[in-house]
């Protein structure tokens, strides 16, 4: 283990230490995640999905940071896009289990507030099929779009005064690899299933366990990016 990796290792501790070690921090952290939601989600995902991006850096070339990376403007698209997501959510966790109840599920959208139970298991599932399915192609596909403009522009702010070539991008993706890997697999194979979990939580601690899956999607985006490669 490298020091950079001890380094690492010890920023994920102080950041998630306090909330355990102090009652009254974790306290606020409750309130305020169901006061300012997005606001929340903003910081929570541009902290923890940049985080992750910065892994899958790591695991694909040795370092968590390098010149052209794009570590900041990552951050702000991140917590743009953290808004996005927690609104989905909101949104896909009131509508599917109302879809349910007109399948026949009758009692799902309360169950969704309640305990464990058979009928709140299918309600999340429901939750993260039809959120996953949706919402979720277009959202990767805007993010591997927002990452090739960063990199286009060095990394810099520049990126943010510059116009997105939507259409240029597009076409350079590598669809064989978005549609193989990153839809076909990812989505049944992972997402799925941890965004079923997900809406098993307690309302006020899905959005962050939402922007820690961001550290996995970081590995998968380096996973990815190795597949495109070959």
């Amino acid at each position: 283990m490298k020091r950079q990796d001890l380094l690492f290792g010890a920023g994920v501790v102080a950041l998630f230490a306090p909330f355990f070690l102090f009652p009254t921090l974790f306290r606020w952290y409750e309130e305020a995640s169901g006061s300012h939601p997005y606001l929340m989600a903003l910081f929570k995902f541009s902290v923890l999905a940049t985080g992750g991006e910065s892994l899958g850096l790591r695991l694909r070339k040795g370092k968590y940071i390098e010149e052209g990376f794009g570590f900041f403007p990552r951050a702000v698209v991140w917590g743009i896009l953290g808004v996005i997501i927690a609104a989905a959510m909101k949104l896909y966790s009131a509508g599917a289990p109302r879809l349910m109840e007109g399948l026949g599920f009758s009692g799902t959208v309360a169950a969704m507030s309640g305990g464990f139970s058979w009928l709140k298991l299918l309600g999340a599932v429901s939750i993260s099929v039809s959120m996953n399915v949706t919402f979720a192609p277009v959202f990767m596909t805007c993010h591997k779009i927002t990452d090739a403009h960063i990199l286009q522009n060095g990394g810099t702010l520049k990126a943010f005064a510059t116009p997105i070539r939507f259409g240029q991008l597009l076409s350079e993706l590598n669809w064989r690899v978005q549609w193989d890997f990153v839809f076909k697999k990812t989505i049944p194979l992972f997402w799925v299933p941890a965004h079923t979990v997900t809406f098993l939580l307690p309302s006020e601690w899905q959005v962050l366990f939402a922007a820690l899956l961001g550290v996995v999607l970081g590995v998968l985006l380096s996973v990815s990016a190795l597949r495109q490669r070959t």
